[in-house]
């Protein structure tokens, strides 16, 4: 049956650019309502004139006639509404012929109640459609936004493949405020992955900052400490033009990764983020990031970072980094998902862009339906030596 507005394709996967990976909420907009959904209109149609035919009573189903037209309009496209509204009005036509009510008062009622019903449903489908294209048009400027923050990082750097997703939750048109950035600097490779508190502009606004301030800092700032100080005070920098409640309770979680020239080792600086994954061979282990830091923004409450954990990265392995989108989601007992487990011995993988998207089908098989929170993904592979 074709789709109307309420089930069309995602907006990303009409319009993103190609090999975007940048995704809207996979189910917002079901490809297909479920096959008893679609029919139910057709049933109750069915039901309403064959109760109305055989009940001694003139006309007991006119309420699920009624509801088969108003359930049409909600579900089903614009031409299929039509039908069910014209087989209900012909078959309540035909019975009041049958009844002999046609050509007096009761029978005319009758029509004409039937005639508004079906109107009902046509009445619903437009103001149905009418809404979803305001969203699609809300959710490609929020995804145009969002592309043009958080542009998509280079594939390959030296002997390192790069891969990266951001999944949008089942939040409609609402922009998240997960980010990461990938950058070639003269102290190695140096990789960021942070989600901001809220969404909205104001989440963007502060990925925006974020991002911008990375970028800068990392050319010129030798340590990660110092790298995340710089960001630090450009976050605190842009919160004072905000009103004190958001200065309060908004900040920053980050990690913070630096791949050592020649890739034989990582840094990794904590300010308060889920732990980043190692993908080597048939294993998958969370890495040890030391002492976690305050998130950013929090520069107020005081406090010093502690220096960075450095930790082995072998030939062939993937460094994966994650927001906690993916390791907050839940499935029904409430567990929370374990990329370690879910991944063990999945490998080993050619490339990251194979990590992330199986990552990916299993944190939505986990969730079995929408999730809360966005989820972002960077993926780092070595190359083994030609």
């Amino acid at each position: 049956m074709p789709g109307d507005a309420r089930r069309r394709e995602p907006l990303s996967a009409r319009h993103g650019p190609p090999g975007s990976t940048m995704t809207a909420p996979s189910s917002a907009y079901p490809a297909r309502w479920p096959r008893y959904v679609e029919v139910a209109p057709g049933v109750l149609v069915t039901a309403g004139l064959v109760w109305n035919a055989l009940s001694p009573q003139d006309y007991w189903g006119d309420p699920m006639l009624t509801a088969a037209s108003v359930t049409a309009g909600a579900l089903l496209t614009l031409r299929h509404t039509l039908v069910i509204g014209l087989v209900i009005v012909v078959g309540v036509f035909a019975l009041t012929v049958k009844d002999g009510t046609a050509h007096d008062v009761v029978g005319h009622l009758e029509l004409l109640n039937t005639v508004f019903a079906a109107l009902m449903g046509l009445g619903v489908n437009r103001v149905i459609a009418y809404h979803g294209r305001h969203l699609d048009v809300v959710r490609m400027v929020a995804e145009a936004a969002q592309r043009a923050v958080l542009p998509e990082p280079p594939r390959r750097i030296g002997p390192l493949a790069v891969a990266a997703r951001y999944q949008a939750a089942q939040s409609q048109a609402r922009i998240g405020g997960d980010a990461y950035a990938v950058q070639r600097t003269p102290f190695g490779v140096r990789l960021l992955i942070a989600d901001v508190r809220g969404k909205g502009m104001g989440a963007v606004s502060a990925v925006s900052v974020l991002l911008g301030a990375f970028r800068e800092a990392a050319e010129e700032e030798a340590e990660l400490p110092a790298l995340a100080g710089r960001m630090e005070r450009a976050l605190l920098r842009e919160s004072e033009q905000t009103s004190e409640e958001d200065r309060l309770e908004g900040f920053i979680t980050a990690l913070l990764c630096e791949v050592l020239p020649g890739g034989d080792g990582l840094r990794l600086l904590d300010c308060g983020h889920p732990a980043p994954y190692l993908c080597h061979g048939a294993e998958v282990r969370a890495l040890e990031t030391g002492e976690p830091g305050l998130p950013l923004g929090m520069g107020a409450l005081g406090g010093t970072r502690t220096g960075p954990a450095v930790t082995p990265f072998p030939p062939g392995a993937t460094l994966l980094l994650v927001t906690d989108g993916v390791t907050e989601a839940r499935d029904h007992a409430g567990t929370f998902f374990d990329p370690s487990a879910r991944l063990a011995g999945r490998g080993p993988f050619a490339d990251p862009q194979e990590v992330i998207d199986l990552l990916v089908r299993e944190v939505e098989a986990w969730t079995g339906g929408p999730r809360d929170d966005d989820m972002a993904v960077l993926a780092l592979t070595r190359r083994p030596a030609p």
